[in-house]
């Protein structure tokens, strides 16, 4: 029986059967309900801007998209996001999903934390981003109505979030510091790690090989 929450009904298909039970499997409570959250603001928000979207495909997306954070690739040197992006499309291809469609869903979680991309791309591309933009930093917390933000949370708590959320982030990239080169994580490995040394952009080109 589908599942509905927020207005948004989780659909009823045996592919997000096996994500829930996989993911459900693999992660914490931390990570499956924020999963679980991030895909329910994500669809909240395609329906505030008007898009259709494939709510299966925007699921898969959604719920895979911090499985890199996990113990199973604490030796992978790939970013998180890679991680999560190339599991999710083995996991679709696995179960006949069209390579295309396994495709946005790789986009969606490989590019979630890469900001002012996304939302100009496939809807269940920018959706991924847009339900991580609300639920971990707040953008777009004043375009979910109250009553669905409290929905939400009621089926899928948070309890003091935001730092085991900062603690998740960490544990998945303190063993991967080079991954976090241009992006947020490096943020959180700067607050996390008194070793880490941040790389340098500006640096990296100046004493890059080339004379000039």
């Amino acid at each position: 029986m589908a599942e509905t929450i927020a207005g948004i009904t989780i659909p009823d298909t045996a592919l997000v059967r096996d994500i829930t039970t996989y993911v459900r499997d693999v992660e914490d409570d931390l990570l499956y309900d924020h999963s679980r959250r991030v895909f329910l603001f994500g669809a909240l928000m395609g329906e505030q801007r008007g898009l259709r979207v494939d709510l299966e495909l925007l699921y898969a997306g959604a719920m895979f998209h911090d499985l890199g954070l996990t113990a199973d690739f604490r030796e992978s040197e790939l970013r998180f996001e890679v991680d999560g992006a190339n599991a999710a499309r083995s996991f679709l291809l696995d179960r006949g999903v069209e390579a295309e469609r396994a495709e946005k869903v790789w986009l969606g979680i490989a590019l979630h934390t890469t900001p002012n991309v996304p939302e100009f791309m496939q809807p269940e591309v920018a959706l991924v981003t847009a339900g991580v933009e609300t639920d971990v930093l707040g953008v777009w917390y004043h375009h979910v109505g109250e009553k669905d933000r409290a929905e939400v949370v009621a089926s899928h708590p948070r309890p003091n979030f935001k730092e085991r959320i900062l603690q998740a982030f960490a544990d998945g990239n303190l063993h991967r510091p080079e991954s976090t080169f241009g992006n947020v994580n490096a943020d959180v490995l700067a607050h996390f790690d008194p070793s880490f040394v941040r790389g340098d952009f500006v640096e990296v080109i100046r004493n890059s090989p080339w004379a000039e």
